[in-house]
């Protein structure tokens, strides 16, 4: 399996595991990707998964992007059908309940960051390069580049990036928020556990509200947004974990969420 999946005190690793090939994405890795997805979504209804982040083996590439051989000689129907292959993928990715990762610590080039703009949080090394590049082949970004990118940067950032198809290195995502936070040069696996920590002590309803609230309000105007977060506010009041938590403030005593 070129993506593997493990699960460890509450936090999901995808580590795409195909170096050779510095991690490119082929639609059987994007099949694999979907199996995988189903079992983190099932561990995260049973309460096992609090996190995910995603990782890429080798010291050169978190995921160079599309296989591109296998894109030649498609029909028209073919195409379609792998762009929409990907989108459905990653965006089961963004729909994720709990929040998530990606760890780049060397080349995200094409799906490869558009994998990483699926996720809620993006964390570099230094090593990092970050680009779509597919303007360069006379093609355009397919899985999701052109919506999720100028969501991200704005409207001109993403332009300059989609339309020169240039290369940002590690410093220059951060300044403009294609990266989260840039970390210190380490083990992947490490760098992931370490970012999401702070959130495990969360509850899950708390989290999820709050990333709900956010993202359905960022599609709308100010006036419906505030709507949503009023609504995801009051439900949020209504849970267990709610009680809880202000149960244990008043105690001053740690709070234990259950995510009820």
């Amino acid at each position: 399996m070129a993506v593997e999946l493990s699960i460890e005190e509450g936090l999901a690793r995808i580590h795409l595991n195909r170096p050779q090939a510095l991690n490119a994405l082929s639609f059987s890795i994007l099949k694999e990707l979907n199996v995988v997805l189903t079992k983190i979504e099932d561990a995260i209804e049973q309460g096992l998964v609090r996190g995910l982040y995603v990782t890429g083996e080798g010291e050169k590439s978190f995921c160079a992007g599309a296989d591109i051989k296998e894109l030649m000689g498609r029909t028209l129907t073919e195409e379609h059908q792998g762009a929409r292959a990907g989108q459905e993928a990653f965006n089961r990715i963004a729909a994720l309940r709990v929040p998530s990762v990606a760890v780049l610590h060397g080349y995200a080039f094409g799906g490869g960051l558009e994998l990483a703009l699926a996720c809620t949080f993006r964390v570099a090394t230094a090593r990092a390069k970050l680009g779509l590049p597919e303007v360069k082949l006379g093609l355009i970004p397919g899985y999701g580049g052109t919506q999720r990118l100028p969501r991200l940067i704005g409207e001109d950032r993403a332009l300059d990036m989609i339309l020169s198809g240039r290369t940002v290195d590690a410093q220059e995502a951060e300044r403009i928020g294609l990266v989260t936070r840039l970390v210190e040069d380490g083990e992947v696996a490490a760098i992931g556990r370490a970012f999401l920590a702070p959130y495990l002590k969360h509850g899950l309803i708390a989290l999820d509200m709050a990333r709900s609230a956010v993202l359905r309000g960022m599609q709308t105007t100010l006036e419906q947004g505030l709507l949503i977060e009023r609504d995801c506010s009051t439900l949020a009041y209504r849970s267990q974990d709610a009680v809880e938590g202000m149960t244990a403030f008043v105690e001053k005593r740690p709070a234990v969420f259950k995510d009820q």
